[in-house]
């Protein structure tokens, strides 16, 4: 036998993560390329339920009450292989229910408990969410029992709902409708660090400079280091961290405090043992444990011996019941700096009372002291947070009505408008931060509005960029934006330098009076006047292909649209139109990917709608308006041709860096600059993929699908948030 064969005989004949022997991901090799797997997360094959498996017509046949009763009969059914605190597990689930939603985000909207992703990595092997997993797995026997009308993502959420509704809080609602992801998201940025808990997120001490769009101190922390900066008790430092956090998961002053006091009112802390004893996390642990990690194969590990934040002990005399003892431990008692028995800083209070002590999660003849985390002792000691503290213990039935609002919120926030909301429990409300929109009309002749936009003298381009930038704010992550609304009128949109406000308030002084004569709502009058532009220019390229439309989008008012909360909608790049704004110094072509994965956009309807959009004329700036006209490949604009990949794949021309991010092309033989182009434009000629996208498109015989594609695509954008229709 050849000794090379032999040397090999025993290996496993797939490469783990790559095409190469030495195990390296293309990635690995090439890091600068262009990584487009962010547009390929959850692809159909991913998926084991099938085309035809819609789970919000699921979800719709589930008995709530069936389900909620055994979820309730679940918190007091204490398992051996992992024993409820006194009996109750409403603080395990509570747990489980708040790191998952706290991962949500307002900067990109990512994150949140609406996808279930807390079951895969990295989430599932987070420090902070130490024994979680076992959350999940006590939870299995009813996910087993109700199947596929219900998702994990609901089941999550709802099981820390039902916690506390068991332990007497009277919540403020519940939707079903989160549907489950089956792989983790791992190209969402959730931190550069190369280590757990890592401190690098910060470019200064001021802790005002946390890095975008992160919303955690430190990797793998939900929210701050609950023993202080970077492990270091200040509560007042510890504060600030508090606050920045808590507003980028889209919370005030008043929602923050509520959120930590009634977080700590149910539950313990644990720390009573060595971490030193705990295995690996659940993706680094082996087979035999079967999905769990943190196992503690050395001492008992559960019960009052259970580790997992280090630091021990409950926050309120009575961690199974909703009361206001979370205030009246922390005003009534002066507390003092200590050392759990696995040597975390915790706060405990001096010479407290026997009966202010909670007894022991087994035992109940001995009593133990609460702790503070740096973090609540902040709300003592932050004049700010220590107002609404005040208040909160002077009224517990204020404090009450203010957690389950805030609990509703932090569990819903990426859920979306309450078009998308499912169950007997959804509160009739409309609450703002859910963006509502009203029901539009839909009974106006939509032939008679698409007639008065084509002779209103608008040309293609301003018709296609205006209702383009009305939707394209639409983020999947959290359902957020979108045409539905119009809110592109009103503050701030209309005052976006991405939106062009001149030209904007041009187009809108004409589609407005369209919208007053026919009645219809602008918001439709904007899609249809990008699909009027679109036909036009379908048309004049010689197709024949209808622009799909579906009427009864409203118009939202200033009174509905919070202005600071949209904020973080603004677009400073839209490589679609070709633009960055001077102070955004990122990458074009990746915040090109992202602005395309916000929108639910596949990496061959992102390569058709950068093809059309450019030939039409959408510039930022416009192309008679001052504007560049980088990437117009084609002498026909306005006609909706397969020019911009033709003149792109066409070895003809050679490409030649003028700046940054400008480019010429000129042709090969004269010498003469032919057009000029940005790194958006040329990536689609660099980038393996892409050009493999752009080669199909400039085929001779792929012209009219081209434009079908373009078709498709731009309705799917137009009607991305149109969750009326569900």
């Amino acid at each position: 036998m050849d000794s090379k064969n032999t040397a090999t005989a025993g290996q496993c004949p797939v490469i783990h993560g790559a095409n190469t022997t030495t195990g390296k991901t293309p990635m690995a090799w090439w890091p600068k390329a262009l990584n487009l797997d962010i547009l390929h997360q959850h692809d159909t094959k991913t998926q084991p339920m099938g085309a035809a498996f819609n789970y919000r017509d699921e979800v719709k046949k589930l008995d709530v009450l069936a389900l909620k009763k055994d979820l309730t009969a679940l918190m007091t059914d204490s398992q051996d292989w992992w024993p409820a605190d006194w009996g109750h597990y409403g603080g395990l689930m509570i747990r489980m229910a708040w790191h998952a939603a706290g991962t949500y985000r307002i900067a990109d909207g990512r994150g949140g408990a609406g996808t279930g992703n807390q079951r895969f990595a990295p989430l599932n092997s987070w420090p902070d969410n130490v024994n979680l997993d076992k959350a999940r797995r006590l939870l299995w026997p009813i996910k087993k029992k109700y199947g596929n009308r219900l998702s994990w993502a609901d089941l999550i959420v709802l099981a820390g709902t039902v916690a506390y509704e068991s332990m007497g809080l009277k919540t403020y609602g519940f939707s079903f409708g989160r549907e489950d992801i089956w792989q983790p998201e791992q190209d969402t940025n959730w931190g550069s660090e190369k280590e757990w808990l890592g401190a690098t997120r910060y470019e200064d001490d001021e802790r005002e400079s946390l890095e975008n769009p992160l919303a955690a101190v430190q990797m793998g922390l939900i929210y701050v280091n609950p023993e202080g900066v970077n492990g270091h008790p200040d509560p007042l430092r510890t504060a600030r961290d508090v606050r920045l956090t808590f507003a980028r998961m889209a919370m005030n002053d008043e929602e923050t405090v509520a959120l930590t006091a009634g977080g700590h009112t149910v539950g313990k802390a644990h720390g009573n043992g060595s971490a030193k004893n705990l295995g690996p996390e659940p993706e680094g642990a082996d087979v035999q444990e079967q999905g769990l990690g943190w196992m503690n194969h050395t001492s008992r590990g559960v019960g009052r011996d259970t580790m997992s934040s280090g630091i021990e002990g409950a926050w309120t005399t009575h961690p199974t019941q909703w009361d206001n003892g979370y205030f009246h431990l922390l005003f009534t008692y002066d507390w003092e700096l200590k050392t759990s028995p696995a040597g975390a800083w915790q706060w405990e209070p001096i010479n407290i009372l026997e009966e202010d002590r909670p007894v022991d999660v087994q035992d109940p003849s001995i009593r133990r002291n609460p702790i503070m985390t740096d973090a609540d002792m902040a709300m003592k000691m932050d004049p700010e947070y220590r107002k609404i503290s005040e208040r909160f213990h002077k009224d517990p039935a204020y404090f009450t009505q203010v957690f389950a609002r805030a609990w509703f919120k932090l569990t819903h926030r990426d859920l979306g408008p309450k078009a998308r909301y499912i169950g007997p429990d959804v509160p009739s409300e409309d609450l703002i931060w859910q963006d509502p929109v009203p029901v539009g009309p839909s009974g106006y002749d939509v032939e008679a509005v698409k007639a008065l936009i084509a002779g209103s003298g608008l040309g293609v381009g301003e018709l296609v960029a205006t209702a383009w930038d009305s939707a394209r704010t639409f983020r999947q992550s959290d359902k957020r934006g979108g045409a539905n609304g119009a809110r592109i009128r009103l503050a701030p949109q209309k005052d976006w330098p991405g939106n062009e406000p001149a030209r904007l308030a041009k187009v809108l002084k004409v589609l407005e009076p369209i919208a007053q004569k026919t009645g219809a709502s602008l918001a439709d009058v904007l899609v249809l006047a990008g699909n009027v532009g679109v036909a036009q220019a379908v048309k004049a390229a010689g197709f024949d292909i209808p622009v799909p439309f579906t009427p009864g989008r409203g118009d939202a008012s200033q009174a509905m649209t919070d202005v600071d909360s949209f904020a973080v909608l603004e677009p400073l790049h839209d490589g679609f139109r070709n633009w960055q704004h001077p102070s955004h110094s990122a990458n074009p072509e990746e915040c090109l990917l992202d602005r395309a994965q916000l929108m639910g956009l596949t990496a061959c309807e992102m390569t058709a709608l950068v093809g059309g959009m450019r030939v039409l004329g959408t510039n930022h700036g416009g192309t008679h308006h001052g504007g560049t006209h980088h990437g117009e490949f084609t002498d026909r604009l306005g006609v909706l041709s397969n020019d911009y990949f033709v003149h792109l794949t066409d070895m003809a021309y050679v490409w030649k860096p003028t700046g940054k991010n400008s480019y010429d092309i000129a042709e090969r033989k004269t010498g003469q600059t032919k057009w000029t182009a940005t790194r958006v434009d040329l990536v689609f000629g660099s980038n393996a993929i892409l050009r493999a996208y752009a080669e199909v498109y400039a085929q001779d015989d792929n012209t009219e699908k081209f434009a079908r594609d373009f078709v498709a695509a731009w309705t799917k954008v137009m009607n991305a948030d149109r969750f009326d229709q569900a």
